[in-house]
């Protein structure tokens, strides 16, 4: 069986994953146990992100991936990272290949939106599942940043969740 990689994310309704300066207080209305969250993070056993999104959950405070393997996708080193994280460079290819050699099965593709196009565009985006928020931002950081290639998606499900939010999971077509 091969590598699953997964990205379960919120989004608003004009396709932003965090405002400007990367904060997500527009979510707070809507708890992530109803988007399954915790069922989720339970069946991952590694993590996929971008240095952005590293520092972002660095500055909320206590690692919240604590056993969960973490492979930062970054030129630069990571000062007193966790035990469980590692810094990659180069080639998004080699890194997903890496860690499908190293035995994940499920890896949770976090983010950001570089890390996202980077996984589209070498065909190894398996499933995106969203919590898809009525909210326009206006601006902020992009799901899916310019570059991000034409891809076709399989609706597996859409269900409607609390103040009018929609949890919605494609898989790669």
């Amino acid at each position: 069986m091969s590598t699953v990689f997964h990205c379960h994310v919120a989004v608003s309704l004009d396709g932003r994953i965090a405002r400007p300066d990367g904060s997500f207080d527009w979510l707070e209305p809507y708890p992530a146990e109803e988007f399954g969250i915790e069922a989720f993070l339970a069946g991952v056993d590694a993590i996929l992100m971008g240095r952005a999104t590293y520092e972002v959950v660095r500055r909320a405070g206590d690692w919240p991936y604590p056993g969960k393997q973490t492979v930062v996708v970054t030129n630069r080193p990571l000062p007193d990272a966790p035990p469980s994280v590692a810094e990659r460079a180069g080639d998004i290819a080699a890194i997903a290949a890496e860690m499908e050699w190293r035995g994940h099965r499920r890896v949770w593709v976090e983010g950001g939106g570089q890390v996202i196009r980077q996984m589209l565009a070498i065909g190894r985006l398996d499933r995106l599942e969203m919590a898809v928020i009525p909210r326009v931002l206006g601006a902020g950081i992009p799901l899916f940043p310019e570059g991000t290639p034409e891809t076709a998606l399989r609706l597996v499900s859409c269900e409607p969740r609390s103040g009018g939010a929609l949890h919605v999971i494609y898989d790669r077509a």
